[in-house]
């Protein structure tokens, strides 16, 4: 599984301090690093398929000031997937409308139909590329049939109903960029927080210091701009609770020493087994 970090800012804001705290947990994600800075026109991306603690690239990045006032950060724990950049996130498409649109995703997708044709298409192997070029060729679909390029309200009211879709079943935590609006995602409880300033808007899997951290609105997308809410989906009912089958499944492709932090990860199996037997 991964972590997740990203700032939406109407000003530049400097992330030094939040990058350097979030990276730090590559112990428990040793697989991969990313980091996507992002404006209207483009997403500057660096990532690397190594322990974030040990990369010398990403210690240069850091060792100087990052003002941003859009980006995404990543550390990756693989489940699905060989280690290497391929499957390193943040990804990236472009839309025929010439928008650039940028992910990252914490989760499995475990079973979706519609996913499957990409697996012939994508660079990687991650469900989580996959997830992108779906969307993507969403959008280029009704902007076809619409003959014109999505308004913002049109946007966000596709992405609501495939995320809505995809999260049945799944564990989708996801961030989504398209240049102007941040899309956020979570269906599992107490595993995406915001910290809210003046002007910004910090969103992590964990709290990355004392400050009032928030728990991210839960079983709905939300649309970000300049730090503040735009947009809000209808709430679903499509809360994720994992499976004694599925984490069994995840464990088998994992190392005993990253066992514990895929414990951590998805919670406790007990907690699914209760709540789904008090709520039949």
């Amino acid at each position: 599984m991964c972590e997740l970090f990203g700032v939406s800012s109407k000003k530049y804001v400097e992330i030094n301090e939040y990058l350097e705290k979030f990276y730090s947990h590559s112990e428990e994600h040793p697989h991969g690093w990313g980091l996507a800075i992002m404006d209207e026109y483009q997403s500057i991306i660096q990532k690397q398929p190594v322990k974030a603690s040990q990369s010398e690239e990403l210690k240069n990045l850091l060792s100087k000031p990052i003002a941003v006032k859009n980006a995404f950060a990543h550390i990756r724990l693989a489940t699905m997937g060989y280690i290497d950049s391929f499957n390193c996130h943040p990804f990236t498409k472009i839309d025929n409308a010439g928008r650039t649109w940028t992910l990252i995703h914490n989760g499995t997708i475990f079973e979706y139909e519609d996913l499957k044709s990409y697996v012939s298409k994508q660079l990687g192997e991650t469900d989580s590329e996959r997830i992108l070029l779906y969307i993507v060729d969403q959008i280029n679909d009704l902007q076809d049939e619409l003959e014109r390029k999505l308004n913002p309200e049109e946007c966000f009211k596709l992405l609501d109903n495939i995320i809505t879709d995809l999260s049945e079943g799944n564990k989708l935590n996801v961030m989504i960029f398209n240049g102007e609006f941040m899309y956020i995602h979570t269906n599992y409880r107490n595993s995406l927080y915001y910290l809210k300033t003046e002007d910004t808007l910090f969103i992590t899997t964990r709290p990355l210091n004392d400050e009032n951290w928030r728990l991210i609105p839960f079983n709905r997308v939300i649309g970000i701009k300049d730090g503040e809410l735009v947009f809000e989906g209808k709430k679903h009912n499509h809360e994720y609770l994992i499976t004694e089958d599925q984490l069994n499944f995840i464990m088998e492709q994992l190392s005993p020493s990253l066992r514990e932090s895929m414990k951590n990860n998805f919670g406790e199996l007990y907690y699914a087994k209760e709540y789904r037997h008090n709520n039949q």
